[in-house]
């Protein structure tokens, strides 16, 4: 079996680009995903869209804390995460296909 790597985004206030955020990284070559959405204080239904990926998908986690910027909710998915192997998407961000593939060699 595969390395488990964990993705972490930080999501404030993106909603209209979090969907195709989320797909992207759902989508990746390498599936063997922990994806974890930290809600930052939210405003808008960023999180609310979060909820509903996580629903449909359980490689998908969402935190929702108060507001505190992107380098606390960062810090909030690395204690939350099970695995070493870990990289950061920002929420307003897509990635390609074999963007974790490639990030870690794997395969």
């Amino acid at each position: 079996m595969s390395e488990k790597v964990s993705v972490i985004v930080s999501v404030h206030n993106v909603a209209p680009f979090v969907a195709k955020c989320i797909e992207s990284i759902g989508n990746q070559e390498y599936q063997n995903l922990e994806i974890i959405l930290i809600d930052d204080g939210s405003t808008d239904n960023s999180g609310e869209i979060c909820d509903v990926f996580a629903k449909k998908d359980n490689r998908i986690r969402v935190i929702h804390k108060r507001n505190a910027g992107v380098s606390a909710a960062r810090n909030t998915g690395i204690e939350a995460c099970t695995r070493d192997d870990i990289c950061f998407v920002d929420g307003d961000d897509y990635v390609i296909p074999d963007y974790v593939r490639k990030l870690f060699l794997l395969q």
